[in-house]
């Protein structure tokens, strides 16, 4: 197995070259087979996507493999003509069709919508209105064009929490990288410097392990002492394989440690199978989110 690798790369995107066609394509997925998609547009012309799913969620400790009693379809306009505020709208239903009403609270919020591009450059973490009945909605910024991966992560009433994924694509001319991807376990955001820390220099697949990172004063070269709750925890930290398709078995979204020292946000996760991951920290630091990104490989 690679360690964590320090150096720079170039990652091609896996984004297809698309004219200005305005019409979205998406895809279904089905529990049975993940990999296996299929598309479906409805009688007025709006595009459908709908996806049954296992999850693999790391509330802080443990991870929870759990076929999906529910399933969820995707709404996006028959024309996207813009990539900033892009009107969408998930219906959670149980596997009959019907409307999924009931939600618990996690994290403060009745759904965390993670959106990757399929090259995992771009993460956006947002959380849709619910309308009630099932339906939730919501208006997220793309920066570009290209093929985009949600993943919703909900929790029915009475049931552990689920996440679907569905694809959205963007139409227009895909742009070419303007910097290369680095990997390194140091990340500097305005005035804080974080850094990666592993127990060890070899990350094995399906072996749980601590995840620590160390917030410091960017002058000062001090753990920082002002860390102020996001979503009810002191961190939250989303895990995502670089596979394709993106499917919900590549999803991980872990919370911390309680017990850490000033400065510092701890987590326990495994990652799953062999392969190269992609890693968000968010954490707030005087009011404002703050995301900072690793690549990890796995052995």
């Amino acid at each position: 197995m690679k360690g964590l690798i320090i150096g720079t790369v170039i990652l091609t995107p896996l984004f297809l070259m698309q004219g200005c066609d305005s019409k979205v394509k998406t895809q279904q997925q089905t529990a049975s087979n993940p990999h296996q998609n299929h598309s479906a547009t409805d009688s007025k012309g709006i595009n459908q996507q709908q996806s049954s799913n296992n999850h693999q969620n790391q509330p802080t400790h443990a991870q929870h493999t759990q076929a999906s009693s529910t399933q969820a379809k995707l709404i996006v306009p028959k024309e996207i003509k813009s990539t900033q505020a892009v009107p969408l709208t998930i219906n959670i239903q149980d596997k009959a069709g019907k409307a999924v009403s009931n939600f618990e609270t996690f994290q403060e919020k009745p759904m965390h919508l993670i959106v990757v591009s399929d090259d995992l450059r771009f993460f956006q973490h947002v959380h849709p209105t619910h309308k009630g009945n099932g339906r939730f909605e919501v208006n997220p910024n793309f920066p570009s064009s290209g093929s985009y991966t949600l993943f919703s992560d909900y929790k029915p009433a009475g049931q552990k929490e689920q996440v679907s994924a569905q694809k959205i694509t963007i139409p227009g001319n895909v742009p070419l990288p303007t910097e290369l991807e680095k990997f390194s376990n140091t990340k500097i955001l305005a005035d804080t410097k974080v850094s990666l820390k592993l127990p060890e220099k070899t990350l094995k697949a399906g072996k749980e392990v601590k995840i620590s990172f160390d917030l410091q004063e960017l002058k000062q070269n001090q753990a920082i002492k002002d860390l102020q709750p996001y979503l009810g925890e002191k961190g939250h930290l989303v895990i995502v394989k670089s596979s394709s398709p993106l499917t919900e078995a590549d999803y991980i979204h872990a919370h911390p440690i309680k017990e850490s020292t000033d400065g510092q946000i701890n987590f326990i996760s495994s990652l799953p199978s062999k392969g190269t991951y992609k890693v968000w920290l968010q954490f707030n630091r005087n009011g404002k989110v703050n995301v900072a990104d690793f690549w990890v490989n796995a052995l």
